[in-house]
């Protein structure tokens, strides 16, 4: 088993350095350096809310399921961050490539992820369209994470999982 983990934690580590240090451009800094936003507090609230207190039909009903999604998603993502305190890459990979102010809390996992999964997954089920902008979008955030050094891989698609599931089930439960 430990050789395992040993060999996941080296590929990740090579694949967040792949992200975060080899790919860098101008252009790639603003994109991620914007897109990361979109799964924040402030913007994911706001999107959920005007969805659920604006919009008509399906797309109230999903912008109520992302509320409630939303709030549940950040229920396991509190207790695993208490749970499981990893350092961000940031900190510990040296030449890591990360943002203004970056944040200190624990890494595992992306809450930003999380969010914007939640939000993503019940707007994306009530029509193609709306599923063919909001997945690759919501990947784009997951991304932005390992870009801005932030998050490794395991902490996205944790944030991923956990998003899609509170989705998936706030829709079950509430449509």
């Amino acid at each position: 088993m430990n050789r395992v983990a040993a060999w996941l934690l080296l590929h990740e580590r090579r694949l967040f350095c792949f992200f975060n240090q080899k790919i860098h451009h101008r252009t790639l800094d603003y994109l991620f350096g914007t897109v990361t936003h979109l799964g924040g507090a402030a913007l994911s609230i706001m999107l959920a809310l005007c969805c659920a207190v604006f919009a008509e039909g399906s797309l109230r009903q999903a912008g109520i399921q992302s509320c409630v999604a939303l709030a549940a998603s950040h229920v396991p993502v509190a207790v695993m961050k208490k749970k499981f305190p990893r350092l961000r890459p940031y900190l510990v990979v040296p030449d890591a490539h990360t943002c203004k102010n970056p944040l200190t809390d624990p890494s595992f996992p992306s809450g930003h992820t999380t969010a914007i999964f939640s939000i993503a997954v019940p707007l994306a089920l009530i029509h193609p369209l709306l599923a063919a902008v909001m997945i690759p979008l919501a990947c784009l955030v997951a991304l932005s994470r390992i870009y801005l050094g932030l998050h490794y891989p395991s902490d996205c698609l944790a944030g991923c999982v956990i998003g899609a599931v509170t989705g998936l089930s706030a829709v079950a439960f509430f449509g």
